[in-house]
């Protein structure tokens, strides 16, 4: 089986400053060439900063909703618990023979 390469992590301001190559160059596959990502990549990073351009690129660290990272959090962790007393009432109703 082959490894796959590592995951290559980009700086958001590497990100903003490749789209803006591109978009000087006129030419997403030639500037995606010459910085050596894939051209789908530069033309996601595009796409990002057109539709939202306060906060293009999230990440997996910086959800757009904190809220939301929070409750899914808070989801989890009560979702733990409650396997934790599933498990504990199995343990204390077994009747003994």
């Amino acid at each position: 089986m082959s490894e796959r390469p590592e995951r290559r992590v980009f700086t958001e301001e590497f990100k903003k400053d490749a789209v803006r190559l591109a978009k000087e160059r006129g030419n997403i596959s030639q500037a995606a060439r010459d910085l050596g990502i894939h051209e789908s990549v530069l033309s996601r990073w595009k796409r990002q900063l057109d539709t939202s351009p306060e906060r293009p690129f999230p990440g997996q660290g910086n959800p757009q909703d904190p809220d939301l990272a929070q409750l899914k959090r808070e989801l989890s962790r009560l979702k733990e618990e409650n396997e934790i007393l599933k498990k504990a009432v199995g343990i204390f109703t077994i009747r003994p023979q």
